[in-house]
């Protein structure tokens, strides 16, 4: 008896603490982020719904509201997780639509089904069916999350490019996750040959205080234990270096021809230059405005010219492949972006001109 009061103890103020925690994340954090936004979601989520266990698990007899607000929570968990993953490694400036979308479909979805069939008179559908669609729901996005998050795992033993602090976290909350999963999922399957159910609150509960422990402890730590390390702002680079550095590539891609190679990439140019590719993308958009593939056609087309004007016995379509176009239409597409004409009418009126000088002469 002793050991279930221990239990009941650990999954309740577990689950009350995480709505604190929670209502902290989405209301009263002076520092609002995206992950943020989701972590408390979740942890909303998860709170009600291990509340929900380790009540009803202690008092069988409680209203059947609280049993249809611990269950529907389940439809949030699945997508809050996943949301939180995504926004953690691949930040963005705002709420996805896709994001917005999913969250308010299920939260509607749950407030719809509470409605139009309440757990109080439809106790059996609850049973059979809906539980089970809840808990398919919450395993999908789980899956989901699992597959978002494949890169991180593949460096779980990695020397050298090891995980970084939040990124161990991020993979910590989302194992923990998987656990409470788990031990809800066996406990509905094999309720009658296990006992599970209080398992999800207890790992709750231990995983939240490791937490709360570990960010205390190591509270000199820099940034949030959610979120991966913000992308820094590169510094611009001076101006006179930034000229001789795009007098350098141009000499460069002049000399070796390197825009006749159709499978040109960022990285093996920036190889040429001795410098990082992000440095060359910087390089190319302060200095000339211009991404890699604008540059690199420019020089495609101006070769395209040349060979125009001279009179080269190729065809159209064979001089754009010769300068490092490997199709036809993306050759006319950058030749009329570029000249503001077609490579057709380029030819006629290199012509024309030509015919006329030969007159005039």
């Amino acid at each position: 008896m002793d050991g279930k009061y221990l239990l009941f103890f650990i999954g309740a103020i577990g689950a009350f603490n995480g709505l604190v925690l929670a209502v902290y994340f989405l209301f009263l954090s002076k520092r609002k982020t995206i992950p943020g936004f989701y972590l408390g979601i979740l942890l909303a989520a998860l709170s009600l719904r291990i509340g929900k266990a380790v009540l009803v698990y202690f008092n069988s007899n409680l209203p059947v509201i609280y049993l249809q607000v611990g269950l529907s929570a389940c439809l949030m968990i699945g997508p809050a997780l996943f949301f939180f993953a995504e926004s953690s490694v691949k930040p963005a400036p705002q709420h996805s639509k896709r994001a917005r979308w999913q969250l308010s479909l299920w939260l509607g979805a749950a407030v719809l089904f509470g409605l139009v069939f309440p757990y109080a008179t439809h106790r059996a559908l609850w049973g059979l069916y809906i539980i089970r669609f809840i808990y398919a729901v919450w395993i999908i996005y789980v899956v989901a999350a699992g597959v978002m998050l494949r890169s991180l795992f593949g460096r779980l033993r990695s020397t050298s490019n090891p995980l970084r602090s939040a990124e161990k976290w991020l993979l910590g909350i989302y194992g923990s996750n998987v656990l409470i999963c788990f031990s809800f999922v066996i406990a509905l399957l094999f309720r009658d040959i296990c006992e599970t159910y209080y398992g999800g609150a207890v790992i709750f509960s231990i995983v939240l205080y490791s937490m709360i422990f570990i960010r205390l402890y190591f509270n000199q730590a820099a940034g949030d234990f959610y979120l991966l390390p913000a992308k820094t702002t590169p510094k611009k680079m001076p101006g006179a270096n930034m000229e001789a550095m795009l007098q350098s590539l141009g000499q460069l891609m002049q000399q070796k021809e390197l825009y006749k190679n159709a499978n040109l990439t960022v990285s093996e140019l920036a190889r040429h230059m001795n410098i990082p590719s992000h440095q060359l993308s910087q390089l190319l958009n302060e200095g000339l405005n211009k991404n890699f593939t604008s540059y690199v056609n420019g020089f495609r087309i101006g070769k395209a010219c040349d060979m125009i004007t001279e009179g080269h016995p190729y065809s159209l379509e064979s001089i754009g492949y010769e300068v490092g176009f490997n199709s036809k239409s993306t050759f006319y597409t950058a030749f009329k972006k570029i000249t503001g004409t077609t490579p057709n009418l380029y030819k006629e009126n290199m012509l024309s001109e030509k015919d006329h000088s030969l007159s005039i002469s």
